[in-house]
């Protein structure tokens, strides 16, 4: 999840909130949160990260459904691609399932060329296996790409 308007230390922390409160889902671990430069478009305010680890029994659709029901009920609106925004909720994995459709990709395309997801990942999932890439979270090498955190802020939002 990340954050670049307002008050976005709020704006993740209502999130988490607001998806462990969600009728079927529980929140089991939560990252510390990430200060990083903006990833694409690049004339905007930094942005907070941070990854999270959810329980549920619920569709992969159905989680989708929330996770976009919460960032309008948070005051996302459309903008641009890249583009600044209160909060966005993207879904990395959904256990070790391999899927697309128009709708949802998981595991989520960029997941092993972003350091501000694989950094905060390893540190709540560090075995955790990447089913398409069949490597460790951990074991991704990053080191060829841009680097976006700038610094680890202290504690965790959850």
């Amino acid at each position: 999840m990340g954050s670049n308007k307002g008050e976005k230390l709020w704006y993740l922390c209502q999130a988490a909130a607001k998806l462990n409160e969600s009728s079927g889902y529980h929140v089991v671990k939560c990252s510390s949160v990430y200060e990083t430069k903006p990833f694409g478009y690049k004339a905007q305010e930094n942005f907070l990260n941070a990854v999270m680890q959810v329980s549920t029994e619920k569709s992969l659709l159905d989680v989708i459904d929330n996770l976009k029901g919460i960032e309008k009920e948070l005051g996302r609106v459309a903008s641009t691609r890249w583009g600044p925004r209160k909060i966005d909720l993207d879904l990395l994995f959904y256990d070790n399932l391999v899927f697309s459709n128009e709708r949802v990709t998981v595991p989520h395309k960029e997941v092993a060329s972003r350091d501000f997801v694989l950094v905060p990942l390893c540190e709540i999932a560090p075995d955790f296996i990447h089913p398409a890439l069949n490597l460790k979270i951990c074991d991704i090498c990053i080191s060829d790409s841009e680097k976006y955190i700038i610094k680890k802020l202290l504690g965790t939002i959850f």
